[in-house]
């Protein structure tokens, strides 16, 4: 299961951060996920509260959210979501150049350190 791999990573990158900021506790972190990620969301939350045990994140809230995919036709500037599974023939053309815009995302956006906010850019 790649979510407690994810899970760990997340972990890992919160935790070094805290020590660098002499934080004691983390109250939540938000994850970006983008659609096309291949993370189921549960998945991720159960190996989150697994990988936060014995650490400064212990107790941590997840609080993801998902980031609909979007993409644009080179071509013609056509922009649409491509669904699951992803369809990146343009709509308006029929071209088959199409840049992925958003959906991969896997990205720390914010944690809220123990008592208040922090943003953590990864």
């Amino acid at each position: 299961m790649h979510e407690m791999s994810i899970a760990a990573a997340v972990v890992d990158q919160v935790a070094t951060a805290a020590a660098e900021r002499g934080a004691t506790g983390v109250a939540a972190v938000r994850l970006d996920v983008g659609e096309l990620a291949g993370v189921v969301p549960r998945a991720l939350d159960f190996c989150f509260s697994l990988a936060c045990a014995g650490t400064v994140l212990e107790g941590a809230q997840l609080i993801t959210r998902s980031v609909p995919a979007r993409a644009r036709c080179e071509p013609c500037g056509t922009e649409w979501a491509p669904g699951l599974p992803p369809d990146l023939r343009c709509p308006g053309c029929g071209g088959a150049r199409a840049e992925l815009l958003t959906g991969r995302e896997l990205q720390i956006r914010e944690v809220e350190w123990a008592p208040g906010p922090l943003p953590v850019h990864g």
